[in-house]
């Protein structure tokens, strides 16, 4: 089955704006999760979007771009397999095994972008020191639009093309290198949320993550579920200490700078 052009159009257009946002106005349409809900409601079928976006979101929470790096582009590939797995009725599991390759391919289009980028900023400061000012304006312009053009372009082709010409283009690649990316695919979801739980004080609630962990593995609560339990608990714990007269940690933290701020006047 085809994609209709306007959709192919819609989600291309989401794809350029997407990496605009990442970039600048940084509202948070870049995030797969998002992109999959997007996508999954222009393409009539959101769940199937939410479920494929929000598994490459938990991917690249163990990858950021730092330095310049180019990192595998999870909102392209969310966008072209949720696309494909609606259209062809392909099952989730068929859709994220198909985004991971794709990731990594569209990072070639990332290295251009940048390619592109340096050759333009270069230009922009050749510009500035001639005190051209419109022309560094023009400049920064031209950039934004290459980056956009980086996800507009493959998206486009790939939805234009259909499902057989990426899995032709996918099966290409050697075997070896298919079975590592999907090895990957399933390490990285894994390690993003131990990236976060390090970040977290689970020496204090240690408990609190022995429970979530229960809840999910043999009473198959669902997250929302489980959130809702967390919220609740936490209200308990609020309402517990402010009950005993102990001050909750946001009570703590504004008489911490109030006191600061007292300090500083006296000086």
């Amino acid at each position: 089955m085809h994609i209709e052009m306007w959709r192919i159009l819609l989600l291309a257009l989401y794809g350029a704006w997407s990496i605009y946002d990442g970039l600048n106005t940084a509202i948070g349409f870049k995030g797969s999760a998002v992109t999959g809900m997007f996508v999954g409601l222009i393409m009539g079928d959101m769940t199937t979007g939410l479920v494929i976006g929000g598994t490459l979101q938990l991917m690249s929470l163990g990858i950021g771009s730092y330095g310049g790096a180019s990192v595998p582009d999870y909102n392209t590939a969310t966008i072209i397999s949720t696309a494909f797995a609606v259209t062809n009725h392909m099952s989730t599991g068929a859709a994220i095994g198909l985004a991971i390759p794709i990731s990594l391919l569209a990072v070639n289009f990332d290295i251009f972008a940048r390619f592109v980028n340096t050759f333009l900023q270069h230009r922009a400061e050749a510009y500035a020191d001639q005190g051209k000012i419109n022309a560094v304006g023009r400049m920064n312009l031209l950039g934004s639009v290459s980056w956009s053009l980086s996800r507009f372009l493959p998206i486009f082709v790939a939805l234009w093309l259909g499902n057989g010409f990426v899995k032709e283009a996918l099966a290409a690649l050697p075997q070896w290198f298919m079975g590592g990316l999907k090895t990957a695919g399933g390490i990285l979801p894994a390690l993003g949320i131990a990236i976060l739980l390090k970040y977290l004080p689970l020496n204090k609630y240690f408990a609190f993550v022995l429970i979530g962990f229960a809840l999910a593995a043999y009473g198959k609560i669902p997250m929302i579920g489980i959130s809702i339990v967390a919220l609740a608990i936490a209200m308990l714990i609020t309402f517990a200490k402010s009950s005993n007269g102990q001050p909750t940690q946001a009570q703590t933290v504004a008489n911490t700078n109030a006191t600061q701020l007292g300090v500083d006047e006296d000086e």
